[in-house]
This record gives C-alpha cells, sequence and structure tokens, in this order.
C-alpha cells in the first residue's frame, strides 16, 4: 500500500457526493478491526470528513483497491528456536503538510515473529529529524520493556537482552 500520498485539506477540489466518502471512510473504520495494516491510511482519510475532496476520495479507492488485492494476506508465524526479542522503529517526520507533525512506527519480534506493532501521531512537533528519531526510539523501548516484564511474569526465559 502507498503510505507516501501526502494529503492535504487545502489541493484539490470539493466533491459532489460527501456523503458518499463518509459512508466509504465509515466503514472502513470497521475494516480495520480484521486487517490491522490499513489503520494509518484509513485515519488518514477519516481527518477530512467535514470537507472531503477530490484527492481525498482518490484515496479511499485506492484503500479500497488495496483490500481486494490482498484478500488472501496474513501473517505467518513459525516455531522459533530461541526467544530472542527485537524492536524496531521508524519515524515519518515532518511530511503531514497541515500541521508538520511527525508519525511514529514500531514493530516488535518475539523469536522471528511479530508480537507487538502499532504508529502513532506524535504531539508535539519536532524541530529536527534527530528529536523525532529519538522520541520514536523512546516509544518502542518502552514498547519493548512492558513486553519484557510480561515475559517474566509469564514466566517466559528470554537469554539475551531485547535489541532495538
Amino acid at each position: 500500500m502507498i503510505t507516501s500520498s501526502n494529503l492535504s485539506r487545502h489541493v484539490g477540489y470539493a466533491i459532489d457526493n460527501k456523503s458518499e466518502y463518509r459512508s466509504i471512510a465509515g466503514a472502513l473504520q470497521y475494516v480495520v478491526t480484521t486487517k490491522p495494516g490499513i489503520t494509518f491510511a484509513v485515519n488518514k482519510v477519516c481527518q477530512f470528513m467535514q470537507r472531503p475532496l477530490d484527492q481525498h476520495f482518490k484515496a479511499v479507492k485506492r484503500i479500497l483497491k488495496y483490500l481486494c488485492s490482498t484478500l488472501d494476506y496474513g501473517i505467518h508465524f513459525t516455531l522459533a528456536t530461541s526467544l530472542d526479542l527485537v524492536g524496531y522503529s521508524d519515524e515519518n517526520w515532518g511530511t503531514d503538510v497541515d500541521d508538520r507533525r511527525f508519525t511514529t512506527g514500531f514493530c516488535v519480534f518475539l523469536g522471528g515473529n511479530p508480537v507487538a506493532w502499532g504508529s502513532k501521531k506524535q504531539q508535539v512537533v519536532s524541530r529536527s529529524t534527530a528529536e523525532a528519531e529519538y522520541r520514536g526510539l523512546a516509544h518502542t523501548v518502552t514498547e519493548v520493556v512492558w513486553l519484557e516484564s510480561l515475559l517474566a511474569e509469564l514466566h517466559v526465559s528470554i537469554f539475551r537482552k531485547a535489541t532495538v
């Protein structure tokens, strides 16, 4: 799915059938419960419910096309020989043209299998890419520490320290 499309409140022209846009975008919010991979894109198009433009409707159609082409996709879990906890973090700094806030995302793997993932638009505007990276990394480390605590509580032994 294309995540590099920069949608704006001010670029484009108004669409004729706003209720159709709102209906489809609202229905996509229900689809997110079974297809969490589209959460970011659906959240983004839902930010324009008040005054949808043609580019927003094109983005909704792109999401629907993506869903049709990925009906048989899923997450494959494999048996792991060692339970290593590994976290990855990525930040998208300043690409929201309306408010310049960055989006951070993370994925944590246990034994090579994904166990936690998410993305979040930050509440503050970062002044540099280094600050954005630091904030995103701190969020990922918090998630990894929580997972380590949960695994310890469940008496699951991890032999190596987590890697982020």
